[in-house]
């Protein structure tokens, strides 16, 4: 099979044409290939110029080293703090991606081994196949650090049973492979040493047909059994917990549970909602709240506000410091004016539709709630 590589100046994103199959490689290593706007570009490009190539008919994506991606990457939104209007084409291009892989036309495959955070998570899940490993660690950690839950998250969170996404949205706590797959967030696991050959396996197959691709990850795949202690075998608590009605009630709730006998757990979930930012929390739990009355499209609409208003310290500089320090002291007429809309001319402007790849992408899943 004829083999073309296309590569940036900087190498930081690789992309390979080999017959009908393109890859696309996360190619900072050293850096945990941590989402910059030159790999926002060059993922936009590849991703629109494949879309329209009739010979281009299954796509993979991977990460270069011991990360698939460790998500954005931070210098970009200190770099906002000075010159905030430089951040807009980057944020505006970064949220047109994320529904450009919600929506894409052809079949798209994962490949994800070690870290996938945030951002970086968000070119795993949407997939109509991602696959993990053991090695494998997933998070949305935005508010511990003064953000909200972005890329598509609100959306997808939303959507996971019960009130897991406010759980891992609030807490920012870590999924392993198995857990993954459990929770619908990804589709297989496949053991580590098997990955590369997958990847042959893939390239080989030459060809985009849905089930065609499905049983060769099957080939490769291993039924899954999550641990005794793992978060996802304590959802009836869980639950309880994050179904309240603001973020302080959920506190007290876990306060409250944390006495019981075999919820040890709950220490270090407090230990960390204490640590986190109290407005980032606050915007985090209102906008998964939201968006399981939004479609896709509406979500990211309104994720891509908040984002611009948090760079823009609309109500505070809370991304760089705690300001509030606690939340009581979050006023609500404040914290909803990040969630105003955007003068036309400022809107993010993608279709209004609902066809997301990932929506029920869960209801597979052997520990999905029963109907």
């Amino acid at each position: 099979m004829a083999k073309e590589v296309i590569t940036s100046d900087e190498q930081v994103v690789l992309g390979e044409e080999i017959g009908h199959v393109r890859l696309i490689t996360l190619n900072q290593p050293r850096r945990l290939n941590v989402i910059s706007s030159k790999v926002v570009s060059l993922l936009a490009e590849y991703l629109e110029k494949w879309e329209k190539d009739d010979d281009a008919e299954l796509i993979l994506i991977k990460g270069a080293g011991r990360a698939f991606s460790a998500g954005g990457d931070l210098k970009m939104f200190y770099d906002g703090r000075t010159s905030k209007d430089s951040c807009l084409e980057v944020v505006y291009r970064m949220y047109w991606l994320c529904y450009h892989i919600h929506t894409y036309q052809k079949t798209q495959v994962a490949l994800v081994h070690g870290i996938s955070m945030g951002g970086g998570a968000s070119l795993m899940v949407p997939m109509k196949f991602s696959v993990v490993t053991e090695k494998t660690v997933f998070a949305t950690p935005e508010a511990s650090i003064g953000f909200h839950t972005d890329c598509g998250f609100s959306y997808i969170l939303s959507r996971l049973p019960g009130h897991l996404g406010e759980y891992l949205g609030l807490t920012g706590a870590r999924l392993n492979g198995k857990e993954l797959v459990a929770a619908g967030l990804a589709t297989h696991f496949v053991p580590s040493e098997k990955l590369p050959e997958l990847e042959k396996q893939l390239i080989s197959l030459n060809s985009g047909e849905e089930n065609a691709v499905k049983s060769v990850i099957e080939e490769f795949s291993v039924d899954i059994q999550i641990d005794e202690g793992s978060v996802l075998n304590k959802r009836a608590t869980m639950d309880e917990c994050f179904s309240k009605e603001t973020v302080e009630d959920i506190i007290s709730s876990l306060e409250a549970e944390a006495t019981q006998e075999g919820n040890d757990w709950m220490t270090a979930t407090l230990q960390g909602l204490k640590r986190s930012s109290p407005i980032a929390l606050k915007i985090t739990f209102q906008s998964i709240r939201e968006a399981r009355k939004q479609i896709l499209s509406e979500c990211l609409k309104k994720e891509f506000r908040l984002t611009m208003n948090i760079l823009r310290t609309v109500i505070s500089g809370d991304v760089y410091e705690w300001d509030p320090s606690t939340l009581e002291k979050v006023e609500a007429e404040k914290l909803n004016l990040v969630f105003q809309p955007f003068e036309e001319d400022w809107e993010l402007k993608i279709p209004i539709r609902e066809d997301s790849r990932w929506e029920g992408k869960y209801e597979d899943s052997p520990y999905a709630p029963s109907k």
